[in-house]
Order: structure tokens, then C-alpha cells, then sequence
């Protein structure tokens, strides 16, 4: 089947961890059996991600997966799209003597992701995330030795410490064409990997959580591997609810994922 891929598709499994590549192989096998058009014509499309970061997610190995984040699709700017979900490439620094960077306050998902662990953390209450409260938080967490991160870097391998595979509904976005559309298209590849997250021997003894962002994830629920996963729903980060969810608070506030390692010894 390799060999049939569409070369910039058969070139991006390279990013892959080895434990992936069977199974990503299989995926594709899937969906070119469902569509056998849709690959050669995403191939000749221009999408995000770029630089052959279409499945930069698989990076962490399958035994190590505890959590399977969904979430729609890439950021839909070239700069911001790195193949992992609600990571903006174009955000380093957190934060600023306002709050949050300017950089996190455009990533829309990314700002009401971290302002729900604010709130999960105490520092923040629900209907007061912005202005002079906020400002409050940012000089606490850029003073001087300071225990909170700094960067979306340390976010990033925070969440990979603690086993999330950061998927998207829809591996692609095409400015041309409906999320959801692209994301039923995934549906074949997405149901070869979750069968293997579920089938596979994990380090932590159990099948990973299912966490599903918005409408458009949700919609694998539809698949029958997803019932051999515990699951945590909730609205997409983009809406501002999300930083309310107890549901979402109430799995990532005890992993206290705005704080450095070194302070969770």
C-alpha cells in the first residue's frame, strides 16, 4: 500500500514513531478503500500542516498513550498549523504584564484552554478571567523564580509527560473545503488507530481516556471502538464555556500543567 501513497503522504509517516507506522499505514489503507480519490487530490491541494507535519501526533509511542485528545482540525494559518491539536507554532511566550501574550489571545482555543486552568488551579474565578485579575496572575507567574512555564514548548511536553496523543478530527485543513467535510474523510483512519489504542498493551495497564473537543469530534463516538474507551466530552475550547466545563476542569486542574516538573517532585 506504501507505494501507492501520494509521495508527500507517504514522506510525512517518517515523523512517525516506529510503534505507529504499520498502523498509520493500515489507516490510509482504510481510507483509500472508502475514497480512493481522496488522498491523490489532497496531495494536489494546498493544506495545513505544511512541512510534512501531517502526522507529527503520532511522536509519542502507542504504549505511552493514556489520554487521546481530539480536537476539530489545525489552526487554519500556515504558521500556527504543527500537525499537533490547539499547539499554535506561532505562540512561544505565555504571557505578558497584561496577561496572557498577545500570541496565546489570538489562538482562541489555546487562550480559553489555559485560562480554564487558571480557574481549575484557583487563580482565577469563573466570571473574572480578564483585565486587572488576570494581569494579577501573569506578575505572579513571570516574577523572578517563578514555578510556573513560560512557553507553549513546556506545555506541549507537559501534556506529553502525562501520555496525551494530540489528535484532530481532520488530520487537514483546506481553505476550500468544510472541516467536516475533511474530517469524515478521516473517519476510516481515525477507526484503524483507535482500534490499535485499544487493542494495544499499554505501560499504564489500561486503554487510554477518550477526550473529545466540539461537535465535529464528537461525531467519532459514532464508531464502535470508541465504546472500549472511558470518555470526558466537552464543548470546543473556541467557545468560552469551556473555561466553566468542571468536566474539563476536573481532569487537567490535578495535572497541574502550568507549572514547571522540578515543582511537582
Amino acid at each position: 500500500m506504501t507505494s501507492r501513497l501520494p509521495a508527500a503522504i507517504r514522506d510525512a509517516l517518517k515523523l512517525a514513531d516506529p510503534s505507529w507506522q504499520a498502523i498509520l499505514e493500515a489507516g490510509l489503507q482504510a481510507m483509500d478503500a472508502a475514497d480512493p480519490a481522496y488522498l491523490p487530490a489532497l496531495a494536489s491541494s494546498h493544506y495545513l500542516p505544511t512541512r510534512g507535519r501531517l502526522f507529527a501526533a503520532f511522536t509519542l509511542p502507542l504504549r505511552q498513550v493514556r489520554y487521546v485528545l481530539v480536537g476539530e482540525g489545525p489552526y487554519p494559518r500556515e504558521e500556527s498549523a504543527t500537525g499537533v491539536c490547539f499547539m499554535d507554532g506561532a505562540v512561544e511566550t505565555l504571557w505578558s504584564e497584561k496577561g496572557l501574550s498577545k500570541q496565546v489571545n489570538r489562538a482562541t482555543s489555546l487562550r480559553n484552554f489555559m485560562k480554564m486552568l487558571l480557574v481549575a488551579e484557583g487563580e482565577l474565578r469563573e466570571e473574572a478571567t480578564s483585565g486587572d485579575v488576570m494581569a494579577g496572575v501573569a506578575g505572579k507567574a513571570t516574577a523572578a523564580g517563578s514555578p510556573y512555564i513560560q512557553s507553549l514548548t513546556e506545555l506541549q511536553a507537559a501534556l506529553t509527560r502525562h501520555g496525551f496523543l494530540l489528535l484532530n478530527a481532520s488530520l487537514v485543513f483546506r481553505e476550500e473545503v468544510a472541516p467536516v467535510k475533511d474530517a469524515r474523510a478521516w473517519q476510516p483512519f481515525l477507526k484503524v488507530v483507535l482500534e490499535a489504542l485499544a487493542d494495544a498493551d499499554h505501560a499504564a495497564g489500561h486503554p487510554p481516556t477518550l477526550v473529545l473537543w466540539g461537535k465535529i469530534a464528537e461525531q467519532l463516538k459514532g464508531l464502535a471502538a470508541t465504546a472500549r474507551f472511558p470518555h470526558a466530552v466537552s464543548e470546543h475550547p473556541y467557545n468560552l464555556s469551556f473555561i466553566g466545563n468542571k468536566i474539563m476542569q476536573g481532569l487537567f486542574g490535578p495535572m497541574r500543567l502550568l507549572f514547571r516538573e522540578t515543582e511537582m517532585a
